[in-house]
């Protein structure tokens, strides 16, 4: 049963009721010696805290998609198959080009309060041994006679840590908020794409490639965008992709679009951050030279130092103290063609939460709209 579907949410519920009602109707009526009765009425009032934990847990959960499966949250669920060297540029040698295309299977997405139109699949990364959930939301243009020719641009989407790959359907609501926006021509079409980042157990993999251990990196960058490419009207080159993020997710973002200008255009972070070891669960963050190298602020000096900036547009969004900062050493350091808009959030605008990050969905795919081609 997931956690973050209905039927958890409703049986939670039942519990509780259970657990509100059973002390009420049998309290005085338990019989045998005093031990007995006792212990009996301990076991009613440590089950109805339980069931209330449980509660205000799945509100949280669901209102926030932390964690998706079982897995996820005791931190059993693995999904890394295999963790090849790759070399620098996460493709161990391999041409994406001489191979046949991975054409997958899609499904309605498995949990409503995602909204219409997501689909899904199980991909099984080829390049990075990587098996997660991918979903998909196509644009209202997408089956449009009028644009049966057309390729569509794309944006990955990333959650935070702990999160789940629906939260930004499920919370932010970004498919219901852009399809009518979309369809009266306020926002560019764009195909969503929300891959499955929570893939280690207990850890946050910062998006890297960490030879034996995990290859985030390539799972998101090679594997699901390649993936996208050979099942969808969507374009391939780096004028036709980009990636958005929150939180953990926003570090992720800038990170891969300054590392991979090769594949990515553009890139929004919402109070991310650019050093990993602000996340504790971070892998990149404890490792000193993963710590060096991941963090946005250093791939934009090593490539300006080498004579080769970026061509990449980068928007970050942030309070003072989360994000903000972040933003700012970024755009100090940007020379042309990097570009850098920060946007500062009021302090008073809700904090480190979804409910800030889907108010701003509008305004970013506004904003993606002027800087990537179909």
């Amino acid at each position: 049963m997931s956690l973050t579907g209905t039927p958890f949410f409703l049986t939670s519920i039942a519990l509780l009721i259970v657990a509100v009602v059973l002390p009420l109707a049998v309290w005085s009526r338990i019989a045998g010696p005093r031990l007995v009765r006792t212990v009996a009425r301990l076991l009613m009032l440590v089950f109805a805290q339980v069931t209330a934990i449980t509660v205000v847990f799945v509100l949280v959960n669901n209102a926030n998609n932390l964690y998706d499966t079982w897995g996820d949250l005791l931190g059993t669920g693995s999904h890394v198959e295999a963790a090849k060297d790759l070399g620098p540029d996460g493709m161990g040698g391999q041409q994406i080009k001489n191979r046949p295309k991975q054409l997958q299977r899609f499904r309605p997405a498995d949990d409503p309060r995602m909204g219409t139109g997501v689909t899904m699949t199980d991909l099984r990364g080829r390049i990075s041994g990587v098996l997660g959930e991918v979903y998909v939301w196509l644009p209202p243009q997408y089956n449009d006679p009028a644009y049966r020719n057309k390729k569509f641009p794309v944006v990955e989407l990333l959650p935070g840590y702990p999160g789940s790959s629906k939260a930004w359907f499920g919370s932010l609501h970004v498919g219901e908020q852009l399809g009518p926006l979309m369809q009266r021509g306020t926002v560019k079409p764009f195909i969503l794409v929300a891959p499955r980042t929570n893939i280690l157990t207990g850890a946050d993999t910062g998006c890297v490639n960490i030879p034996g251990k995990v290859n985030a990196d390539s799972w998101l960058t090679v594997d699901v965008r390649q993936m996208i490419v050979d099942n969808f009207r969507a374009g391939d080159k780096p004028d036709s992709w980009a990636l958005a993020g929150y939180s953990a997710g926003a570090h992720c973002a800038t990170k891969l679009a300054l590392s991979h200008p090769d594949r990515y255009r553009a890139a929004v972070a919402m109070s991310g951050y650019n050093d990993p070891a602000l996340e504790p669960d971070s892998l990149a963050g404890k490792d000193p030279k993963l710590r060096i190298e991941s963090n946005p602020m250093h791939i934009l000096k090593s490539a300006n130092a080498a004579g080769r900036p970026p061509r990449t547009a980068l928007y970050v969004s942030g309070a003072a103290g989360d994000g903000y900062q972040a933003g700012i050493g970024l755009r100090q350091l940007a020379k042309r063609p990097t570009t850098v808009t920060v946007q500062q959030i009021s302090a008073l605008a809700g904090g480190h939460t979804t409910a800030v990050w889907r108010q701003q969905v509008p305004e970013i795919f506004r904003w993606f709209g002027t800087q990537l081609r179909g």
